[in-house]
């Protein structure tokens, strides 16, 4: 003979509650996600998380050459005609942000707006005036002097 401990509705509330423990513990574990930065060209669309982040604080100096020169995982098409059309999330916007490309700043002022395009041509020429195949661009979250956010995308040109 075997006796019940709990009642049906004792069993049911012990199994809600460990399953809410169980939910909160394994949201805990998880890291938040960080902004995103998009890149569109025509009607392709790449979005991209930070691969050099600190939860909108500084990022250490020792980290800063590595993260800017780390290679990008998303690739975008790209031709001199078309126009490059760039987004961020509200909080990089309102810190500010910039364009690297090939790991050198191409802008001295830092952009406070979400959105904003610039011609496809202005990214594949090189210094002596060739024009190149692929560049390597960045998008860097900045406040004041400091670097918060990079963000990594590939510009390959197509005829």
């Amino acid at each position: 003979m075997t006796v019940a401990f709990f009642s049906g509705k004792g069993r049911r509330i012990g199994v809600a509650l460990g399953a809410v423990s169980a939910g909160l513990l394994v949201l805990s574990a998880c890291d938040k996600p960080t902004p995103l930065a998009t890149v569109t060209v025509g009607d392709n669309s790449v979005s991209s998380e930070a691969s050099c982040y600190n939860d909108g604080k500084a990022l250490k100096q020792s980290e800063i050459e590595g993260c800017l020169n780390k290679k990008a995982e998303k690739t975008v098409k790209v031709s001199m005609e078309d126009q490059v059309h760039f987004g961020v999330d509200p909080e990089v916007a309102d810190n500010g942000w910039t364009i690297f490309i090939n790991g050198q700043q191409a802008e001295q002022e830092p952009n406070k707006k979400t959105y904003r395009s610039i011609a496809g041509s202005a990214f594949f020429s090189s210094q002596t005036g060739e024009t190149t195949k692929s560049t390597e661009l960045s998008i860097v979250e900045t406040k004041g002097k400091e670097l918060l956010g990079i963000w990594h995308f590939k510009l390959e040109k197509t005829s």
